[in-house]
């Protein structure tokens, strides 16, 4: 893959030496090149790397942004799209998953049935997204996750934690312990997702994987709320 960058804060040949020689350590980044004049980065690589991920490898008096197109993947990662748009797909799965469990459970409702089967449908979906870029998304999702920044061999099987505890909830195994570990994970996340959110930094959210461009904004932290509480009030009730 190539691209383009515009960067911003370069003053002389030193810059240059320091923004290529950051960048290159990027894994996956197979070649840069910066030219001072232009103030451009050009930089190949064998996979999609995340702008933040970009960004946060080179000190923070450069800034780097794609340079400007008519296409819309331009105007995504130059935030020109509303909120709505970037966080679309978003609302219309938690759209699909309230209808779903609404139809699986309408005729004989139970609210304890009816919160377990979202949770195991939403933990499945979204594994399914973080998997469809399964290289890409442990480098995004340790930019925000306190755990997987510590140990990034958490980023790697975290899709398949999620996978697992969506069958647990589908099939009401182990329910206790699926609720436990649901808080905990959600709870290191959203830890994370805060002090983002807090520092007013803007960054991808890995929520559904690198293959959906969407904002970290405070829907990601609502979502993570809605589960929270969930499990919370499931375990809570003592209801398994």
């Amino acid at each position: 893959m190539k691209h383009t960058y515009n960067i911003t804060g370069m003053t002389c040949n030193g810059c240059v030496a320091s923004v290529s020689s950051d960048l290159i350590r990027i894994e996956g980044v197979l070649k840069v090149d910066v030219s001072l004049e232009n103030g451009e980065v050009y930089i190949e690589s064998d996979r999609h790397i995340l702008l933040g991920i970009l960004q946060s490898a080179i000190s923070e008096k450069y800034k780097i942004y794609p340079k400007r197109e008519s296409s819309e993947q331009s105007l995504i990662d130059n935030g020109e799209k509303s909120k709505w748009r970037q966080l679309r797909p978003l609302f219309l799965i938690f759209i699909y998953l309230f209808s779903a469990v609404i139809l699986l459970n309408f005729k004989n409702w139970n609210t304890v049935n009816a919160m377990m089967d979202f949770m195991g449908l939403f933990f499945i979906v979204f594994s399914f997204f973080k998997l469809l870029d399964f290289k890409g998304f442990p480098d995004s999702f340790k930019m925000y996750d306190p755990l997987a920044k510590l140990i990034p061999a958490y980023g790697w099987v975290y899709p398949f934690i999620e996978l697992v505890l969506g069958l647990m909830f589908l099939m009401r195994f182990q329910v206790t312990i699926a609720l436990i570990v649901t808080i905990v994970i959600l709870g290191l996340t959203t830890i994370g997702v805060t002090k983002v959110l807090l520092d007013k930094k803007s960054i991808q959210c890995a929520c559904l994987g690198t293959a959906l461009k969407l904002p970290m904004t405070e829907a990601t932290f609502i979502e993570n709320a809605i589960m929270l509480i969930m499990a919370l009030s499931m375990l809570f009730m003592n209801v398994v």
